[in-house]
């Protein structure tokens, strides 16, 4: 299965960013991908923040991972959680 990654970064409000990948079946349509990422952001305990056009790009398509597809059979996406995440 091919997936495509967007590349997310979200500004905090101390001023730094969270960086997070969105990785989904490649005919996800966009406006599902910022769903997906406003879900995560909402999932983060004291999180107010939300995902826009502007935040999020699509980067490229790879082959799915068995750590992924677990993720994006039940849910429709994975989230890499990368820079400001931890």
């Amino acid at each position: 299965m091919t997936v495509a990654v967007f590349d997310t970064y979200v500004k905090k409000k101390d001023g730094g960013y969270l960086h997070f990948d969105i990785i989904v079946d490649k005919s996800t349509c966009f406006e599902d991908v910022l769903v997906y990422g406003n879900n995560y952001l909402r999932s983060r305990k004291g999180e107010t923040l939300s995902v826009s056009h502007k935040d999020c790009r699509f980067c490229h398509l790879t082959e799915i991972i068995p750590q992924w597809q677990e993720h994006i059979s039940q849910r429709g996406y994975y989230i890499h959680e990368l820079e400001g995440c931890h």
